[in-house]
């Protein structure tokens, strides 16, 4: 039995967990203030919760285990940077190309910071946990349980596809042409990269290249917009 992995795994669990709590928690402290926030409940948490188990079936799903990260390799941090340029590109084009002149208020995308940091991390797990972590564990796992992996490669090919197309197709874009085909393509491209990564190098490389969106489109445009834009 190899417990410094089972130890890994329930640290990553308890990790993510708390990131959630401190959310919530946070949350309810700038509302007692009178602070405009988008506010995370215990409801987030009781949807995060459900999925928490999967994080320990990752191999016997055939996926990367979370307690078996190798930061020496190129490795899962890299995708971290690929998440960073697809938020680069979504600052160019909303903010620099379409929206030039300064917001008056804080648009619904950004929160204050650094309420931002949290709200937008656990919102990267939710989606992970939800979009990607539950359909690849969950089919991968009965193939493997009743097929003995005989589908496994058809199965990588449909769930690629699938996982690529569930949250562009959820929200879909409105405005000119040219931005819907653009932000849907974007869209597509980072969705099959996160399962790219997370085939070679399991959940918490998807979950990197989502928080790197997050860091340029969310956070640091928050605090440009919230320090700079408005005051």
């Amino acid at each position: 039995m190899n417990y410094k992995k089972y130890l890994s795994e329930i640290s990553v669990s308890i990790i993510l967990l708390l990131i959630v709590l401190a959310t919530i928690f946070y949350g309810d402290y700038l509302a007692a203030k009178h602070i405009s926030i988008r506010q995370w409940n215990f409801n987030n948490l009781l949807f995060v919760l459900p999925f928490m188990p999967l994080l320990f079936l990752q191999e016997k799903a055939s996926l990367p285990s979370v307690g078996t990260i190798n930061l020496k390799k190129a490795g899962w941090m890299s995708t971290f940077g690929v998440g960073m340029i697809f938020g680069l590109l979504d600052l160019i084009v909303v903010k620099i190309m379409m929206h030039p002149e300064p917001y008056t208020e804080m648009p619904p995308f950004l929160q204050p910071f650094p309420y931002s940091i949290f709200l937008y991390s656990s919102g990267a797990l939710e989606i992970e946990l939800y979009y990607r972590m539950m359909p690849l564990t969950i089919v991968l796992l009965i193939n493997n349980l009743l097929f003995k992996g005989k589908y496994q490669n058809i199965l990588f090919i449909i769930l690629g596809i699938i996982t690529s197309l569930i949250e562009p197709i959820q929200q879909f874009p409105e405005g000119a042409v040219w931005f819907i085909v653009y932000a849907t393509l974007s869209g597509i491209a980072m969705n099959a990269w996160q399962f790219r990564s997370y085939l070679k190098y399991g959940f918490l490389a998807s979950l990197a290249v989502r928080l790197g969106h997050y860091l340029i489109w969310h956070i640091l445009l928050g605090i440009y917009v919230q320090y700079i834009e408005l005051l």
